[in-house]
C-alpha cells in the first residue's frame, strides 16, 4: 500500500460528504429482498457496499450500478440452493446476512478479508442452532450454515454489536410465525437500531419495540421502492474535526432528523467549544474557537472516537471518552492505533480499558504514523494536519477505499494538500 503526505493546512469550504453506508447497507438488502424493481440514489461503493451487492447477487438478487444509482430486483432472492458470500472485511455484510440466508435454508459459506475473519460471531453461534440453523466454524470466518431458520423467542444480550440485532430484525419478518427478541441487558447503538426498523417501514415492514426489545410479526414482504440515501454524518465528522481545529466547513447534504447515531457529533463539537450551526436545508457549518476539554461517553457513537480523540489532542484541558471497548475490535484496535498515531505527532494521550484520556497541547509537530489498514485512522489522522506545525505521513492510504475512496479529493478541494508516496 502507499502513504499518504499531508502537510499543515487549513479547511475552509463546502463538501457533500457520501451516502451513509450505514442506510445503504440496510436499504440495498431491503430492495434485494423485494419482489420487483427498486431504484437507490445515490450509492457510493465503497469496498463495503461492494460486499452487500455481491453477497446479495449471490443469494439470488440483480442489480445494476449507473453511477451514482443502484437498479434493484429482488424477484428471486433466496431462491439459490448454496452460495459462497464473500463480506471483504465488511462487519455490518456478515452479520447482517448470517441469519438472512438461513431464511431461504441457504447452504451458505461465509468468507472475508483484513481483520473480519477474527471479529466476533458468537451471539449468532449461541442463538441460530438453538433455531433450526447448523453452524461450523473454527470459532470465525470461514463460517458454513445449513438449515432453515425457525421463529421464535431469540434472546441475547443488547451489550453486543447492533449488527446482530440489525440481522435478526431483517430476517424474521420473512418467517411464517411470530417472533420476539428479548435482551437480557440494555441494547448498545440504539440509533443505529432505529435506522434499521425506519429503513424497513420504508419498503413495508414493520417492527413493534417492546420495554425490553421487539416484536415481529412473521408472513411480512417487503415491498419494491425508489429510496433515497441520506448524507453520512460519520464521515461529516472528519471535515467537523478540521474545522473545529482551524477553519470553516460546510456540509451541505445531511439529514438533521437522521435516526443515525452519529448525528450526535454535532453536539459533540458544540461542547468542545467550536461554532457550529444548522439551517432547514441540512446544511451544517463549523467553524474554529477556542476549544476545551469534555467527558464523551461513546456506547452509541464507536466511530466517531478517533476524529473526536484528534479534536480533543489540541483542546484546552483533559478529554475523557469512555464506553468505547468494542473500538479494540474493529479493523484494528482503534484505541490502541488513535493513542500509537497521536503520541507520535506529540500528544498527551493514555488508553484506558473503554477508552482514552486526552491532555491537550498547543500543536502537534508532524511525524510519520501507521494508518493500520484501518480507513477512520487514515482519515482522522490527517484531519490532525491542520494543527500540525509539520508534515503527517500515513500509512494504508487505500484503506479510505472502505468506506470512502473520494476522501482525499474532498480535503484537497477544502484546501488540503496531500501528495500520495508509492511504496
Amino acid at each position: 500500500m502507499s502513504k499518504i503526505k499531508i502537510s499543515p493546512c487549513q479547511l475552509n469550504g463546502t463538501v457533500s460528504v457520501p451516502p451513509s453506508k450505514s442506510a445503504a447497507h440496510r436499504a440495498i438488502i431491503c430492495a434485494a429482498l423485494s419482489k420487483g424493481k427498486s431504484i437507490l440514489r445515490p450509492i457510493a461503493l465503497s469496498d463495503d457496499i461492494a460486499a452487500t451487492i455481491g453477497c446479495m447477487k449471490a443469494l439470488g438478487a440483480k442489480m445494476k450500478l449507473h453511477g451514482d444509482v443502484l437498479t434493484v430486483d429482488g424477484t428471486n432472492t433466496l431462491q439459490t440452493a448454496s452460495a459462497v458470500l464473500d463480506c471483504g472485511e465488511s462487519g455490518s455484510t456478515l452479520r447482517f446476512l448470517i441469519p438472512l440466508a438461513a431464511v431461504g435454508g441457504v447452504s451458505a459459506e461465509f468468507i472475508g478479508h483484513g481483520r473480519l475473519p477474527e471479529r466476533p460471531i458468537g451471539i449468532y453461534l449461541d442463538c441460530l442452532p438453538l433455531k433450526g440453523v447448523q453452524c461450523t466454524t473454527q470459532g470465525g470466518l470461514p463460517l458454513h450454515i445449513e438449515g432453515t431458520l425457525q421463529s421464535g423467542i431469540y434472546s441475547i444480550p443488547g451489550n453486543v454489536s447492533s449488527q446482530f440485532i440489525t440481522g435478526l430484525l431483517l430476517s424474521l419478518p420473512l418467517l411464517d410465525g411470530d417472533s420476539e427478541i428479548v435482551l437480557t441487558s440494555p441494547a448498545a447503538s440504539v440509533g443505529y437500531i432505529n435506522m434499521t426498523i425506519d429503513i424497513m417501514k420504508s419498503f413495508g415492514v414493520t417492527v413493534i419495540t417492546t420495554e425490553n426489545g421487539w416484536k415481529i410479526q412473521g408472513g411480512q414482504s417487503y415491498t419494491a421502492r425508489n429510496f433515497t440515501v441520506e448524507g453520512d454524518w460519520s464521515q461529516a465528522a472528519f471535515f467537523m474535526t478540521a474545522a473545529a481545529l482551524g477553519g470553516t466547513v460546510t456540509i451541505d447534504n445531511l439529514n438533521l432528523s437522521s435516526t443515525q447515531g452519529d448525528k450526535a457529533c454535532m453536539e459533540i463539537y458544540a461542547r468542545f467549544g467550536a461554532d457550529v450551526t444548522a439551517d432547514d436545508k441540512g446544511r451544517i457549518t463549523v467553524s474554529h474557537h477556542t476549544l476545551h476539554g469534555i467527558e464523551i461517553n461513546a456506547a452509541n457513537i464507536p466511530d466517531m472516537v478517533p476524529a473526536l480523540a484528534v479534536t480533543a489532542a489540541l483542546a484546552e484541558g483533559t478529554t475523557v471518552i469512555t464506553g468505547a471497548s468494542r473500538l479494540r475490535i474493529k479493523e484494528s484496535d482503534r484505541l490502541a492505533a488513535m493513542r500509537d498515531g497521536l503520541s507520535r505527532l506529540g500528544a498527551d494521550i493514555a488508553e484506558t480499558d473503554d477508552g482514552l484520556v486526552i491532555h491537550g497541547v498547543g500543536s502537534l509537530h508532524g511525524g510519520s504514523v501507521e494508518g493500520y489498514n484501518d480507513h477512520r485512522i487514515v482519515m482522522s489522522l490527517a484531519a490532525a494536519a491542520v494543527g500540525c506545525d509539520g508534515d503527517i505521513i500515513i500509512s494504508d492510504r487505500e484503506s479510505i477505499n472502505k468506506s470512502y475512496p473520494t476522501y482525499f479529493e474532498d480535503f484537497n478541494q477544502l484546501g488540503g494538500k496531500t501528495d500520495v508516496i508509492l511504496g
